[in-house]
């Protein structure tokens, strides 16, 4: 076996494939730039080595920068984890003539699958079902537009060599052509270095589903069921589960077998993925369509691996040394069901906008995965961050990942909104209440999933997850014992006005602006007089709180106010206001302050940069007319005008690199 490898990543990645090394008895290298110094991949490997600036252009995409590292270090083979170099043809090449081991599938399958437009060619002439489209080069915008046109309207705007919901836009219409066909060129050209676009029709109520397949060097290739991936946003998936809710055993083996002949066709082995694309209105699930291959390991393969009970990893390294699969296709079993959440460092408060910054709190509802596939107690964490680290502008926004294990689809979900409820983050703007109410929304929980279901659930956005009775009632009686232990410290604490009362024993607890009446005190709580069954420990100052109520549990994260707490569980944040019963009346005369109108400013939502400015001063636009593009974590966001008017003054030019809340613009 290997005695060394160099990961070629970052992050969640090199910290998964450095446990999995450690674990097989190979040292490790990492890789890193000045942004990831401090990083925990880079205190994890057993040696690391500086390879450039923050930017990835100017490190993580640099090959020649890998190969001296490995050279310096004497690793014989290096893993490229997913995006950066992972499919890259030169870089596999380069690594050939050093003799340097690719931990990956060989050349030929990588440039056979790699783009886009190719390995429609070579699927449609293998006899696989593909979406109808234009697989060759288009000119320009113009060009894009006639294209539409023929193929009819929704159609998919795809950069050739793109990956990871990069590069990708849907057009309703004409005008979302025009709109969108330069975007989706410079995303190509600056997350991937080809700026080539092909265009193909959309699907209605589509499903996203792939296989997963391993194969070796011996010509054995195995396909390991599917994971459906079909609830993703600007198309970048966010929740991933296996098997689907939606696939037959029959489907699963046609889909299976199709996948792995078509591997076979391009000499494929090691880990990849052949995503299709399924009418969720053919019943009988034989509209299936091939997508794309995935010529390197995915984000989701941690549910593939808690099925199976494969780890994905150590096969990869295995096979690159030449070892034979031990597995037959009828070794792979499909047990339980697993499902992921990607916590991203996005606001869904705030249209989802990108955020940066420091984890000033980060705490996992379970410790860092080690190695079971299943995790701990079903709970499984996958992350490359730790408390105190930042989130920069330069990669991805992706924090954790959040993997659960059960018996049932529905055992899977309920032990991610436990976990979720108890994943401590602060310091910056996450979508953890967001995959929660995801995780108990009724359609997720019958299956009926399509690509659409972010938009056609959240058309307004995300305010939070609705919360039942039961939850606001437990609520009231958690915020009325909490406030007691509060004035309790108080009473206790020398110099304290009130310091020989007792503290009140009856409060107004305000959710939400919905007032509670709670009493506390002896053995019991009680709500508008009814007696709560509960059991908690709080200590002025704790963060979280779990409750055992009626047999079962609720975890609740706290942030204190002047007048009482935030508290967010289930996928909501609640206002909670805490006044001794005496007091609230009073609370009425309070003067509310009126925020600012901000509305005849175009700020910017997060940090930036200025890619495009598409008026200027003087211009009359109308509500919902593009004003600014800028591109944050390797996408860019149109930004729009909120009403009818005429731009006064221009503070921003194209290329600036703007702050969180900096105006680009002010409207007369």
């Amino acid at each position: 076996m290997f005695k060394k490898i160099l990961i070629a990543n970052r992050g969640e990645i090199a910290c998964r494939v450095i446990k999995t090394a450690r674990r097989m008895g190979i040292a490790t290298v990492a890789v890193y730039s000045d942004a990831d110094a401090r990083a925990p991949f880079v205190q994890m490997a057993d040696e690391a080595v500086h390879i450039g600036a923050s930017p990835a252009a100017e490190s993580y995409l640099i090959a020649d920068k890998i190969i001296a590292a490995c050279k310096a270090t004497g690793a014989e083979a290096v893993h490229p984890g997913y995006g950066f170099l992972s499919e890259r043809t030169s870089f596999a090449e380069a690594l050939a003539k050093e003799n340097i081991a690719f931990i990956g599938p060989p050349v030929g399958a990588i440039a056979a699958m790699g783009d886009k437009i190719e390995s429609k060619k070579l699927a449609m002439e293998a006899g696989v079902n593909v979406v109808p489209g234009f697989v060759g080069e288009i000119d320009d915008t113009e060009h894009a537009v006639r294209i539409s046109d023929e193929i009819g309207y929704p159609v998919m705007m795809k950069a050739s060599a793109g990956g990871g919901g990069k590069g990708m836009r849907l057009a309703y219409s004409e005008q979302d052509v025009r709109e969108g066909f330069e975007s989706v060129k410079r995303e190509g050209l600056n997350s991937f270095g080809d700026d080539r676009v092909f265009i193909e029709k959309f699907i209605l109520n589509p499903r996203h589903i792939e296989i997963q397949i391993l194969g070796d060097q011996h010509g054995n290739i195995l396909y390991l069921n599917e994971r459906e991936c079909s609830i993703q946003r600007r198309h970048q998936k966010v929740v991933e589960e296996a098997p689907s809710p939606f696939v037959t055993p029959k489907m699963r083996k046609a889909m299976g077998e199709q996948c792995v002949a078509l591997a076979k066709a391009v000499g494929y082995y090691s880990a990849g993925t052949v995503e299709l694309i399924v009418s969720g209105a053919d019943p009988t699930g034989e509209s299936f369509y091939f997508l794309e291959m995935n010529t390197r390991l995915q984000v989701e393969h941690p549910v593939t691996e808690a099925i199976t009970g494969i780890d994905l990893v150590e096969q990869m390294i295995r096979v690159a040394y030449c070892e034979k699969l031990e597995l037959k296709q009828e070794d792979v079993k499909l047990d339980g069901w697993a499902i992921e959440n990607r916590v991203y460092a996005e606001d869904p408060y705030r249209g989802f906008l990108p955020s940066t910054g420091r984890l000033v709190r980060y705490r996992t509802p379970v410790p860092a995965w080690e190695g079971d596939e299943r995790g701990d107690g079903g709970v499984r964490v996958d992350a490359g961050v730790e408390e105190g680290g930042e989130v920069s502008i330069f990669y991805d926004p992706m924090i954790a990942k959040l993997i659960t294990w059960g018996a049932t689809r529905d055992e899977a979900a309920d032990l991610q909104v436990a976990a979720l409820d108890r994943f401590e983050l602060e310091g910056l703007g996450h979508n953890i209440d967001f995959l929660s109410a995801i995780m108990q929304h009724p359609r997720f929980r019958s299956g009926e999933l399509t690509t659409g279901f972010i938009a056609e659930e959240y058309p307004e956005g995300f305010h939070g997850a609705e919360t039942d009775a039961d939850v606001m009632r437990a609520l009231a009686a958690i915020a009325g014992f909490m406030a007691s232990a509060e004035a309790d410290r108080a009473r206790r604490t020398d110099g304290q006005l009130g310091d020989r009362l007792d503290p009140p024993a009856k409060w107004q607890v305000t959710i939400d602006g919905t007032p509670h009446k709670v009493k506390v005190g002896g053995k019991h709580i009680k709500v508008e007089g009814d007696k709560v069954d509960i059991a908690l420990e709080y200590t002025p100052g704790d963060r979280l709180v779990v409750a055992e109520i009626d047999d079962s549990e609720l975890a609740v994260k706290v942030a204190k106010t002047r007048t009482g707490w935030k508290m967010t569980t289930r996928g909501r944040i609640h206002d909670v206001r805490v006044l001794p019963w005496h007091v609230a009346p009073l609370a009425s005369h309070m003067i509310e302050k009126v925020p600012p109108d901000l509305s005849k400013f175009l700020i910017c939502p997060m940090p930036g940069l200025l890619v495009a400015l598409h008026v200027g001063e003087g211009d009359k636009v109308e509500a919902g007319q593009p004003l600014a593009t800028v591109e944050a974590m390797k996408m860019e966001n149109i930004l729009r005008a909120e009403k009818t008017g005429v731009v006064k003054t221009v503070n921003a030019a194209q290329g600036d690199s703007l702050a969180v809340d900096a105006v680009i613009l002010e409207m007369e």
